[in-house]
């Protein structure tokens, strides 16, 4: 253990904790644990993951900018369901990136874990491009990489990055219960609107 993954355990945790009361201050907070993890992945030869962090700095960038400029016509990006073509855009795209990065760790680095490397940095790529949109089944996909993540992290001897995703998973199930909570208490007031403008209509 050293002070880049101490400091990064913390800020990671937090990210999570900020993005699941919905609070954009996890983004930029996000984008300085992904380049304190870019550091430390690399010197394990976690490379998939090395290069995973810096492209999540760039969608935490995007995150940021989305949750505070690009949510339509409300003062901030609602949360919603995925809808299905969306849903087949994102398995198309992950199972093709993960194939491609397990072939290209396997032959151009000495990566112990390609498959393993690989399927997280997807899953995870495609779990923070659902909350940039704030998709909530976006806390599923990370749930699925955490898992994997802890085991492939404590094999290399990152034991506190290992704890970290296991307490990661635990903060995601309490953002998938805010999401939810969020988006039912979204779809209630629809619901009731559209109520009172079929009764007026019938009064009409």
């Amino acid at each position: 253990m050293n002070w880049t993954e101490a400091v990064g355990f913390v800020a990671g945790a937090l990210c999570v904790w900020l993005i699941g009361r919905q609070h954009t201050a996890g983004w930029p907070l996000g984008m300085a644990a992904n380049c304190l993890f870019a550091v430390l992945f690399s010197r394990a030869g976690l490379y998939a993951d090395t290069g995973l962090q810096l492209v999540f700095t760039a969608l935490a960038g995007y995150g940021w900018w989305t949750w505070t400029h690009g949510g339509g016509p409300g003062p901030r990006l609602p949360v919603r369901r995925t809808r299905r073509s969306e849903w087949l855009l994102l398995c198309g795209a992950g199972a093709v990136g993960t194939v491609a990065v397990t072939v290209l760790l396997h032959r151009a680095t000495d990566s112990t874990v390609p498959f393993w490397d690989a399927s997280t940095a997807v899953l995870s790529l495609l779990a923070t491009y659902g909350q940039c949109r704030k998709l909530v089944e976006s806390w599923w996909l990370w749930l699925a990489a955490d898992v994997v993540h802890v085991p492939v992290y404590a094999s290399k001897g990152l034991w506190l990055t290992a704890l970290l995703y296991g307490v990661l998973a635990g903060l995601c199930v309490a953002g998938l219960r805010e999401w939810r909570r969020d988006l039912r208490g979204r779809e209630r007031m629809f619901r009731t609107e559209a109520e009172t403008e079929t009764e007026a209509g019938a009064k009409w």
